[in-house]
């Protein structure tokens, strides 16, 4: 008896059968929190290139990743998972942290909005910081969080020398930020579009939308390190 199955039902399927495979499910077990490039995976799983980039394209296939080029060194490309497809997917291991602590350029948009998400979301500190700090948050961003109501009013921008410490949980929400701290170990990437590039108040709300899902992921995940 041949069964036609509907297009939903084989989707469904063909996204159970590439997370059947165990490096794949390693691979957005990585990116479940945070955006990372090729080789940043393939070196933290000990996938060489070649295999890497067979799971990476199947992946890709069934919907789950995507790439995005990055806005810093643009010969770079990171895996951002798509978690829409994934419903229901939680971590597999939690974090604990003293401090959260969000970093881009700036510090006038996204580090700030992300920071004010998180104080919503979680108990545990928080605070935000950028790598060439602006003299004010962006106007844009405290329109957007006021209409979430989140208040940015209070707001001022710092250096990360000024801010960052040891332990902290740093989350590098810009592509510049992430590959200028290299050097420091705790550190999630989001890949998150910088919103005055465009400079309308539709971007700075589709960013707020990013980070608010991100925090979501995230939150659930960190505990309070005394």
């Amino acid at each position: 008896m041949n069964v036609e199955w509907s297009p939903s039902l084989v989707a469904r399927a063909q996204l159970h059968a590439a997370l059947g495979e165990p490096a794949r499910l390693a691979i957005v077990d990585r990116l479940l929190l945070g955006d990372a490039s090729p080789s940043e995976v393939g070196r933290e799983l000990g996938l060489p290139s070649n295999l890497l980039s067979h799971h990476v394209k199947l992946l890709e296939q069934v919907g789950v990743l995507e790439r995005t080029r990055s806005e810093g060194d643009q010969r770079r490309t990171y895996l951002r998972l798509r978690t829409g497809a994934l419903v229901d997917l939680v971590p597999t291991s939690l974090r604990a942290a003293p401090r959260v602590v969000f970093v881009c350029t700036h510090n006038s948009a996204r580090s700030q909005l992300a920071a004010a998400l998180w104080r919503k979301r979680s108990k545990v500190p928080t605070a935000s910081a950028g790598t060439e700090p602006a003299q004010r948050v962006h106007p844009l961003a405290v329109a957007a969080a006021r209409a979430r109501g989140l208040s940015l009013s209070r707001a001022r921008t710092s250096h990360i020398d000024h801010v960052l410490r040891p332990d902290d949980l740093v989350v590098a929400v810009c592509d510049n930020a992430h590959e200028l701290l290299d050097t420091h170990a705790d550190r999630l990437h989001w890949s998150v579009p910088d919103p005055s590039r465009v400079g309308t108040g539709a971007a700075f709300d589709d960013v707020l939308r990013d980070l608010a899902g991100r925090i979501d992921r995230l939150a659930p995940a960190v505990s309070h390190q005394e």
